[in-house]
Formats: structure tokens, C-alpha cells, sequence
């Protein structure tokens, strides 16, 4: 039986995918009954399907295509959009009038809008100042800059221009900004003073200039003041104030690069946990598609909507973001601490601001909850919509507290995707309801299946998230992979032709998705296979436990499950906690779930986009060294698992 929705669309027939449903049916002489068939149709003609994205949200380009595909069960190396020309930017910045594109909050302490014509404005001003530096059609341009408006003037002009954008986070060490960007060799480098965390300001700029004394290919280094009433950049070579751009006239007119459907714009990184982080290089078109696809249809965006993600510029999300201006909707930017100057500050923006769609993290929502934090009480809500959660499984008791405390009448969307795609596999539908911890609905033009052991597709059965036909948000490359040989490992080793994505799901018969975890953290003992998130569901659940950690360990050819449990202040793991855990991990999971050991630890180590690094903690207690600590956010925590291995886990074998 069919659990209850915990939320139904009120009118789904006026939502943009039943529009498309429609659209459909009527081009094609179909009669695609919901959005199961849909999605069905969208996978199994993929020419139609993205050629209907493309026309339907009227894409600017100044040469046609000659084909959409030329063989979609070719992975990698599909073509999509063959001989097209068109620019990212351009259809970005398609409106130029005064309706509000950008809101930037910097905590308590800065305010800021733009409109889309003066965005224009700002873009064609950046634009020309990077032409005058030389900066040319595939050069690199890094940025090291909170979420805020010049950030994405800087990503609008360079790639105006055809070249390629790159961005990290203030808060990285000046080691992990290297590690990252010395592998691209960026022509001009954007940075920020400072930014704001809890109130203070926190200085960049020795961080910055480590980081240009150390990168040869630098020429340039435009300096964001922001947070610091101190303007001397004179240590730093080859400075230009971001100010001074922006007060003269441009010497060009933007005049938008033509270039190839694949031609990159974005280099992300991998996490680098476990080495050097992977430049994962993507291209206009897929991206451009691929958002605006999840933005209309998936999120139900138009004009009129304001769409706030709480993001950095590390992680995939704020890439999403942006392209929301595509739709021509207002984007809300925020830099700052998530529970300050009030625990509620962010939910206080939705009334402020007049959010219609707010997007976080699956940890933010959950320390709201450990927080006792009453959105509903404190806040009208009455401007939003609907709330997206990624970056780890949503577990289903954060989907109760969504809708006890903070909004009854609300879209609660799941999503899941990751950097190497720079979108969603799996995410929101406003047209069909949400069950409890679930994820609605597959992605349109997605062929997500999951796999047994045995390579075959499975429904009501964990197994392994692949995409079974390609798609064109697929990477172009991986930045110095010449071969191909680490972009093909990473996706393509397990299966031939088929994406392996490296997360454990189930895909129920109503087309719902649970997912599990990472299937290379996924738990083994005795041969049978556990997800991380089963565990997490029950353990976080309690409320002395603040936050978890759970691995496998290997031991005399088995492996057996630790848990490691980081408790509230003035709370300690005594037998009775302990029973406790134990007595409900078997009763709510299996026996087969139940820790192998339970320790206490001070802290949980995550990746500076907020997922716990299971893979490095696995590593450590099964004895093997971390070679790159930088892109967490806490790297001191791993150190506590080192410790364990020589004073716990090591003598209790």
C-alpha cells in the first residue's frame, strides 16, 4: 500500500510540466496520460525531447543545429546540437530592464540590489576591462569571492567572452585555493578583502596573496572591497580595484562570443579527498538546457518568482543558482553565517524578501530541527512555495519537521545530482505529491535507473544510480586528462556505455527515489549491502545526538560497522545511550545495521558544501593515509580518527 502524501499539488494542471505534457501530446499526436509517461517519452526520444526544451524557451543562438544527437546510447562522446553557435551570457542576460536580478545580503551588515539593466551594464564594464588584459576565448578566469553581486558579473563577463570561469570559496585555506587553481592556470584572478561570518569580518587578503605569488599564469588581480575599511593592496602585484572598472566608461560594447554547443565554461572540482581535486570541465549548451529545464519545468519558475539557494561559490549549487536570471527571476545572494545575527535569519528573508522558492542543505534543515528552531511561529511565510534540500539524502523525519514547523503548504523537493553534472538526476515535480522521505521524481531527459549486482535494471530494490542513455550536461573533459582516462574511470569503468554515478537508491513503482548514500561508503558485513543513510535516519533521530558518522571497517575478511557519534554539549555516550541506540538501529533497521562499536567523538568532519567525507574516515580507521585535507571544512576532525585507531579500534579487534 501506498503511503499517505504528506503534499498535493492544489493545481497541477496550471504548472509548466503539465503545460509541457501537453505540448507534447499535441506536436506529437500522443496522449501522455502524467508525468510517468512523460518522463518515459523524454528518455526515450531524446532528440524531441531536448529539441522541445531548446524551442520552448526560445534559445539565442546565431547559427542552427543540424542535428540534436547523433547517438544517445554513445556515453561518453555524444554530440549534442551539432554546428549550433550561440554564448552562454547571452542567454543569461536576455532581459535588460529594471525589474531586480540580483539581492545581495551579506548577514546584518550589507544590503544590495541590482537591476537587470544595470547588470548589463556592470557585465559589458568587467567584459571590456578583461578584453584590455588580453583575456581571449579559452583563457581561465578564478575567482576567490563570496555569493554576491560582483561574483557573478565577473562569470558573466568572462564567459561573455568564451572564456572559462572558475570559483572557490573565501573560506578555503590559500592551499586548497592552490591545489585548484594552479592546475588551471588562470590569466586574471577576481578576489574579495574579506567576507563576513557571525558579525566579524575575515580577512583574505594574505590567503590571496599566497595564492597569486604562487600561480605564474596570473597577470591580473582585481580586489573586491567588501568587508575591510582598508584599501591598501599594494603587497599584492598587478592590482586593480573592482570600484575603478566599474567608474569608467567600457571600451567595448559587449558583443557575445559565438561559440560551439560544448564549449566550456565552467571548471569545478571534485572534493579532493582522496588526492588532487578533478577540474571538471563543463559546456554552455548542456548547462545552459540542463538549468533552465530544471528551473521551469522542475521548479516551476518564471518571472515573477524569487529563488534563494544558501550556497558558496565552492560548490555546484551557486552555478544553479545563477542561471535562475535566465528566467528572468530575482536571485537572493547571501554570504554569511546561516544562524546569525538570529537562528531564524534565513527563514526571516522569505517574509524580507518575498522568497517563493528557498533552497538549502539537508544538514541546514536538520539543525534547524536540533536547534528547535519554529519557522512557522515566527515567520508568515506566506511568499513561499516550495523548499529544495541537497548536498545528503533528506532523512524522513526532516520531512515531517518541514511540514510541523515550518510551512504545512509547501513543496518540499529532495534534490540530488552533484558537481560532475553540475544539476540533478533526481529532484522536485510541482505536479505530483511528496512522500515521505522521497525524492518526487526522476529528471526529464534523465535515464536514471538503478542497477543490481548483476547490471540490471530493478524497481522496489537498492542498487546502483546509473544514467542509461547520455545527456547533454554530461562533462566536456577533465582538465589535463588529454586520454580521457580519469574522465572515463570516474563514470564509465563499471558499466560500458552506461553513467555510474556512485550513489545507492531505490526507485519505487510510483516513481519515487530513496537514496541511500554513496555506494562506495556503502556498509558490507557479512556480504550484505547497507546504506549509510539507513543508519543516520534512526541515530539523528535522538535527541542527545547532535550529528554521526558511520563506516565499515575492514577485519579478518569481513568488514564490521563503526559508529562514531558527536553528542550535544554536556552529554556523554553512557550504557544507557548506548542500549538505546542499539535496541532502535535493530528494531527500525535489521540486526544486520546494528554497530559492530558506538564511540564518542568531539566532531564530524564535512566538506566545506556541507557532506560528511565517509570515504576519508573509512580510509583512516582501515589504516590508509588522506593525501589532501583542504577541501574540508574541518580537517582537525580526522585527526580524532587517527587517534582512535591507535588507542580504540586497533587494540578491540
Amino acid at each position: 500500500m501506498t503511503a499517505q502524501p504528506l503534499w498535493t499539488p492544489s493545481s497541477p494542471e496550471e504548472t509548466q510540466i503539465e503545460a509541457l505534457r501537453q505540448k507534447v501530446n499535441a506536436t506529437h499526436t500522443l496522449e501522455l496520460q502524467d508525468y510517468a509517461d512523460l518522463h518515459e517519452w523524454s528518455v526515450t526520444h531524446p532528440a524531441d525531447f531536448w529539441e522541445l526544451v531548446w524551442k520552448e524557451n526560445n534559445i539565442i543562438a546565431s547559427e542552427p543545429y543540424i542535428e540534436v544527437v547523433d547517438n544517445p546510447k554513445k556515453m561518453p562522446g555524444a554530440t549534442w546540437f551539432k554546428d549550433a553557435r550561440l554564448n552562454f551570457a547571452e542567454n543569461l542576460l536576455r532581459y535588460q530592464d529594471d525589474k531586480t536580478a540580483l539581492i545581495f545580503v551579506g548577514e546584518d551588515k550589507v544590503r544590495k540590489e541590482i537591476t537587470y539593466s544595470n547588470l548589463y551594464a556592470a557585465v559589458e564594464k568587467f567584459a571590456s576591462f578583461l578584453k584590455e588584459k588580453g583575456v581571449e576565448k579559452g583563457d581561465r578566469v578564478a575567482a576567490i569571492m563570496p555569493n554576491m553581486i560582483e561574483t557573478v558579473v565577473g562569470m558573466l563577463a568572462t564567459t561573455s567572452i568564451g572564456a572559462i570561469w572558475s570559483s572557490c570559496s573565501p573560506d578555503f585555506g590559500s592551499e586548497g585555493m592552490f591545489s585548484r587553481f594552479s592546475q588551471i592556470q588562470p590569466k586574471v584572478l577576481l578576489a574579495v578583502d574579506a567576507y563576513y561570518y557571525k558579525g566579524r569580518p575575515v580577512d583574505c587578503r594574505e590567503k590571496v596573496k599566497d595564492v597569486v605569488s604562487n600561480i605564474d599564469s596570473l597577470e591580473s588581480v582585481v580586489m573586491v572591497n567588501y568587508a575591510l575599511e582598508d584599501l591598501d593592496y599594494n603587497t599584492i602585484p598587478d592590482t586593480i580595484y573592482y570600484t575603478d572598472i566599474m567608474v569608467k566608461e567600457a571600451q567595448h560594447s559587449l558583443q557575445f562570443e559565438q561559440l560551439p554547443f560544448d564549449h566550456p565554461i565552467y571548471i569545478l572540482y571534485s572534493s579532493g579527498t582522496s588526492g588532487k581535486p578533478k577540474c571538471i570541465v563543463h559546456g554552455a549548451g548542456g548547462v545552459l538546457l540542463q538549468h533552465i529545464k530544471e528551473h521551469r519545468y522542475h521548479c516551476d519558475m518564471t518571472r515573477d518568482d524569487v529563488l534563494f539557494y544558501f550556497t558558496t561559490c565552492g560548490w555546484m549549487m551557486w552555478n544553479w543558482l545563477v542561471s535562475g536570471i535566465a528566467l528572468g527571476s530575482t536571485l537572493v545572494l547571501y554570504d554569511g553565517a546561516p544562524f546569525y545575527p538570529q537562528k531564524d535569519s534565513l527563514w526571516s528573508l522569505c517574509d524580507e524578501l518575498g522568497i517563493t522558492i528557498f533552497g538549502t542543505s539537508a544538514k541546514y534543515i536538520a539543525a534547524c530541527q536540533k536547534n528547535e528552531l519554529i519557522p512557522a511561529e515566527t515567520q508568515s511565510l506566506s511568499s513561499l512555495k516550495a523548499i529544495l534540500s541537497t548536498g545528503s539524502p533528506l532523512v524522513p523525519e526532516s520531512y515531517d519537521y518541514v511540514y510541523s514547523d515550518i510551512k504545512k503548504d509547501v513543496q518540499l523537493s529532495s534534490i540530488s545530482g552533484g558537481t560532475d553534472i553540475v544539476s540533478c538526476f533526481m529532484l522536485g515535480n510541482p505536479a505530483v505529491p511528496v512522500y515521505r522521505g522521497e525524492l518526487q521524481c526522476r529528471g526529464l531527459g534523465m535515464d536514471v535507473q538503478a542497477f543490481n549486482e548483476n547490471g540490471q535494471p530493478v524497481t522496489d530494490e537498492q542498487g546502483e544510480l546509473v544514467c542509461a542513455s547520455a545527456f547533454p550536461v554530461q562533462p566536456v573533459m577533465f582538465w589535463d586528462d588529454p586520454n580521457n582516462e580519469r574522465y572515463i574511470s570516474a563514470y564509465f569503468s563499471e558499466y560500458e556505455n552506461v553513467w555510474h554515478h556512485g550513489d545507492y537508491v531505490t526507485i519505487n513503482d510510483h516513481g519515487g527515489i530513496v537514496v541511500w548514500g554513496r555506494s562506495d561508503a556503502t556498509l558490507n558485513p557479512g556480504g550484505i549491502r547497507i546504506g549509510t543513510a539507513e543508519i543516520y535516519r534512526v541515530v539523528e533521530s535522538f535527541s542527545e545526538v547532535e550529528d554521526s558518522i558511520v563506516v565499515g571497517q575492514q577485519l579478518e575478511g569481513d568488514e564490521r560497522v563503526l559508529l562514531f557519534v558527536k553528542l550535544k554539549e554536556g552529554k556523554q555516550l553512557d550504557g544507557k545511550l548506548l542500549i538505546a541506540l542499539r535496541q532502535k538501529i535493530k528494531n527500525e533497521c535489521t540486526p544486520r545495521h546494528v554497530p559492530a562499536m558506538i564511540l564518542q567523538v568531539a566532531d564530524i568532519p564535512y566538506t566545506r558544501s556541507g557532506k560528511k567525507v565517509e570515504i576519508a574516515v573509512k580510509k583512516i580507521i582501515n589504516g590508509k593515509s588522506i593525501d589532501n585535507t583542504n577541501a574540508l571544512a574541518n580537517p582537525e576532525a580526522l585527526i580524532i580518527f587517527k587517534q582512535l585507531l591507535v588507542d580504540e579500534l586497533t587494540v578491540k579487534k
